[in-house]
């Protein structure tokens, strides 16, 4: 039987427990089952101002650096983000044709970090020990990477060894076979439940297919890329001005009345999509899994050349000059779609700048991960972690009671 979450649903209100610590620099979020609202949390270097003081005069790849600092989790899309909206404010322009294989290599890192470190904290049973780390012996990314490669075909080699890990150690097949007898949602949960005494990844999504695969919630995608570039263009120009012009935008966004969700299962590539569809939390942690593989198998066959291999496509990003020095610059990445403002001042260096990032949208006190953790029974702390596990943040996020 499913479950569904219904927005309009009473929800009996609880004491509110003290608020996150929100005087840090990086932010956090507490999930609260029960209650109203089911999400507390903000990060308050994206309040109104504070980036554009941290950054204000300074130039190119000081602010490239800078920003990778910042949100060092996922420094490589931040950083992606900034050198274009940089290089449009100033108006030049960047190759954004060709497949961006150092973007695809590092999504997949984000993903198999998120799956080592992330998935094994969410689970009830969470191993004081650390998260077993052992299979991933063998693995050609590690976690963390010191830098990300800037040369294409240095990460276009590492994303084919990434595909041979994949086929030889995980999956013991080609991923095109696996796709095509696993890809399915009941298809994906048998071959989890088989391979969980081995793979831990497997493991914590076999533990959490009985509620995620019953808990539909309504998804309201994100839908500011379009394949039609003239109707991009429009909805990249009126989220920049809702960036700029309306207090609190990016801490709490809403696009056009409605909150929405922004993660690798609104890609633009999946659009276009059918709006407030249930669908299940499984739909959106097999996810991640899903595009792991996807960026491993694409890459095999990719060239510079995304005409040749429909690849280009994959991870959308691109830049838009806006008004003189002032640009918007973005990438898909692991937990979404990524923005950056800029607006530079006559010698180039920062004036004002904002970030937009999948985790504010997600997040949102009224979006759909906030209904459905309030909807939980107050003592549900399981389904309210793995709805954590689900969404990703990029910041601390606790279940509080």
């Amino acid at each position: 039987m499913a479950w569904t979450i219904n927005p309009a649903a009473p929800v009996m209100e609880t004491a509110a427990p003290p608020p996150p610590r929100w005087d840090t620099f990086a932010g956090e979020y507490a999930l609260r089952p029960g209650a109203q609202p089911g999400v507390l949390g903000q990060r308050p270097v994206l309040s109104d101002g504070r980036l554009g003081q941290l950054l204000r005069g300074q130039r190119g790849d000081d602010v490239v650096h800078r920003l990778g600092s910042v949100f060092s989790l996922c420094a490589h899309a931040h950083q992606r983000a900034a050198a274009l909206a940089l290089a449009a404010a100033q108006g030049q322009t960047r190759d954004t044709a060709r497949p961006p294989f150092a973007l695809w290599l590092e999504t997949a890192r984000d993903h198999l970090r998120s799956m080592a470190l992330d998935w094994p904290q969410r689970l009830p049973e969470a191993d004081v020990a650390g998260p077993d780390l052992h299979w991933l012996r063998g693995c050609p990314l590690p976690l963390f990477a010191r830098q990300a490669p800037t040369d294409a075909s240095a990460a276009l080699d590492q994303l084919g060894q990434l595909r041979a890990w994949l086929e030889d150690r995980i999956l013991g097949q080609s991923i095109g076979q696996w796709l095509q007898a696993c890809a399915a949602p009941e298809a994906f949960a048998h071959w989890c439940q088989a391979q969980a005494e081995r793979l831990p990844p497997a493991r914590f999504l076999s533990a959490w297919y009985p509620l995620a695969s019953r808990l539909h919630i309504p998804a309201h995608g994100l839908q500011v890329l379009h394949q039609d570039p003239m109707q991009q263009k429009q909805r990249l120009i009126e989220l920049a001005q809702a960036m700029v012009h309306q207090s609190g935008f990016v801490q709490h966004p809403v696009w056009r009345g409605q909150c929405a969700e922004n993660g690798p299962w609104t890609r633009l590539r999946h659009s276009p999509q059918q709006q407030g569809v249930p669908r299940s939390a499984w739909w959106r942690l097999s996810a991640r899994w899903l595009e792991l593989l996807a960026l491993a198998q694409v890459a095999s066959g990719a060239s510079d050349d995304p005409d040749a291999t429909g690849a280009g496509g994959m991870l959308s990003t691109g830049a838009l000059w806006l008004a003189q020095g002032q640009a918007l610059g973005w990438c898909e990445m692991a937990r979404g779609l990524l923005l950056h403002w800029v607006q530079l001042d006559a010698s180039d260096g920062v004036l004002d700048y904002r970030v937009l990032a999948p985790t504010e949208w997600n997040f949102h006190p009224q979006g759909a991960l906030a209904q459905a953790v309030a909807a939980l029974a107050s003592n549900d702390q399981a389904p309210a972690a793995m709805l954590a596990a689900a969404f990703d943040p990029c910041v601390s996020c606790t279940v509080t009671t």
